[in-house]
């Protein structure tokens, strides 16, 4: 028998076989007979197509657009928050804590050595009020001994790569000295307060308040070195370390945008971004004193640095949308959650005020943002004594007025925060948390521990009158009446659930550590 061949077809056989299937029926069957290349332009050129069919995935495509359209405003709302939050803390190093340190060494003096009945001499926060102000004097003698014209001239000569490498580095110290830092102080504070009835664990109050004595005072000469450097790229003549400088915020991009991130790990970074870039702002102040101080205070040199101020300025916040941006679209994060970390940070500020709250606010915001505003505040000090000459009874006159400015502007800036904190936090459902009540111990754990847990949270149990008191707090900056208020709070606490995505993003904080 003869085989067989199989009869193999062309490909233009194909083409032209599927071309009249799919096409040429569509077209009465006319293309059956004229196969020809005209009929397939004149087929693609008047083809349709249905975008109905699939109408979910277009729609999420919208919002996603949507969604990187809202996303600059409320990242600056954000941002914008987070910045007098900041500035609060900074402040308070200035205004409050000088005046509560006095207090408490007035305290100190006036109170017999033995307290009665065998209390305290010093409360607790009157100890680390006392502790912060030792350090910032010692801090600030030391940074005599650091010459700021020195460190200049030496950054100056270096070349424009070795600076680049020099900048990098330190922002990568800054971060882990900001991340320490903070424990170091803590461990001093707890150190210095702990019950005399408990069993002594730590190496004393005197090495912790050394090594915070030290920590501050390397800090404070990091940002300094910081502070010169940008200084030697404000002045170079060619502006090209400037703008490699402003080139390597854009490098950011690349290392955060392609990664998973989760609504914690981004409430982590807009806290760490709400940090940089009050940093950079004091960073940039002290850069102009700098220069004006060199110019003999010439208003004409100011016009002069302002636009490579303005030009910083826009680059970060550049960065930060683009960023924030493409986070939220690549892990499909809706726009809210920035108006959800801002309720995390209100409630912070809400919670400190309360009468027994365990932290102060300035060490919360430390906490939750990684800035630690002493070694910020001992570095300013030292340039703006070096800078402005102070003399004569009318120079201390000027001095006292502008404490009194500042003393101003804090106490506004507080009220204004609280009362939108207020807001924010009753527009997030979270007043409940503000009164709820410490979790009771399992079977299985010792009563110590319960102890323990029950000191260290920030959410204790309060009596009425408390509760009355907050919710008053609420009706004035609300400006609800109180009568309509405390009724409208009892109903809703019964019946109101807390946001859980809320409540995880409150137990983390941007050194890693948890509130219980």
């Amino acid at each position: 028998m003869p085989k067989k061949h199989a009869k193999q077809a062309s490909p233009c056989f194909v083409f032209n076989n599927f071309f009249a299937k799919n096409i040429g029926l569509k077209t009465g069957g006319s293309y059956m007979n004229d196969p020809s290349l005209a009929r397939f332009l004149c087929a693609e050129l008047t083809r349709g197509y249905f975008l109905e069919h699939n109408e979910a995935k277009y729609t999420e495509r919208r919002e996603r657009v949507y969604t990187c359209m809202r996303i600059p405003r409320e990242l600056e709302k954000l941002m914008i928050f987070g910045f007098f939050l900041c500035l609060d803390a900074f402040l308070y190093v200035f205004t409050l804590l000088p005046l509560r340190v006095l207090l408490a060494l007035l305290h100190l003096f006036t109170m017999p050595c033995c307290g009665l009945r065998g209390s305290l001499l010093l409360q607790p926060a009157q100890v680390c009020d006392i502790f912060k102000g030792l350090i910032m004097v010692l801090c600030y003698s030391m940074m005599h001994y650091v010459d700021y014209s020195m460190m200049y001239h030496l950054i100056r000569g270096q070349s424009v790569i070795k600076l680049y490498i020099i900048y990098n580095m330190l922002e990568v110290a800054d971060r882990l000295f900001s991340s320490f830092g903070q424990d170091i102080l803590d461990a001093l504070y707890w150190t210095a307060t702990e019950p005399k009835e408990r069993k002594r664990d730590s190496i004393g109050v005197i090495p912790h308040f050394i090594m915070a004595v030290f920590y501050v005072f390397l800090h404070a000469i990091l940002i300094m070195v910081q502070a010169s450097t940008l200084n030697v790229a404000f002045n170079s003549h060619n502006k090209s370390l400037l703008t490699i400088m402003m080139s390597n915020n854009f490098v950011e991009i690349k290392g955060s945008v392609f990664k998973k991130f989760e609504k914690n790990n981004l409430f982590q970074m807009s806290n760490s971004d709400i940090k940089e870039r009050f940093t950079n702002y004091v960073l940039l102040l002290i850069v102009c004193l700098r220069n004006m101080e060199q110019f003999s205070w010439n208003p004409d040199h100011l016009w002069v640095l302002l636009p490579d101020v303005f030009m910083v300025i826009a680059s970060e916040i550049a960065v930060d949308i683009i960023k924030h941006a493409f986070i939220t679209k690549f892990n499909e994060i809706t726009a809210d959650v920035y108006s959800e970390y801002r309720a995390s940070l209100a409630f912070d500020l809400v919670s400190s005020r309360q009468k027994n709250a365990c932290t102060d606010y300035s060490d919360s915001v430390a906490r939750r943002m990684g800035f630690i505003p002493l070694p910020l505040a001992v570095l300013l000090i030292r340039v703006v004594m070096s800078s402005v000459n102070v003399q004569g009874a009318l120079s201390y006159s000027c001095l006292l007025l502008f404490y009194l400015g500042m003393v101003t502007l804090k106490v506004l800036n507080s009220i204004v925060l609280l009362g939108k904190s207020c807001v924010y936090v009753k527009r997030a459902n979270m007043e409940d948390k503000l009164f709820e009540r410490p979790s009771t111990a399992a079977p299985g754990k010792t009563p110590s521990r319960t102890r323990k847990t029950s000191r260290c949270t920030s959410h204790t149990a309060y009596p009425a009158s408390i509760r009355h008191l907050v919710t008053l707090n609420y009706s004035f900056f609300l400006a609800i009446p109180a009568c309509q208020t405390q009724p409208q709070a009892s109903t809703e606490l019964k019946h109101r659930t807390p946001k859980k995505d809320l409540l995880d993003v409150d137990r983390f904080t941007i050194c890693g550590n948890r509130i219980d």
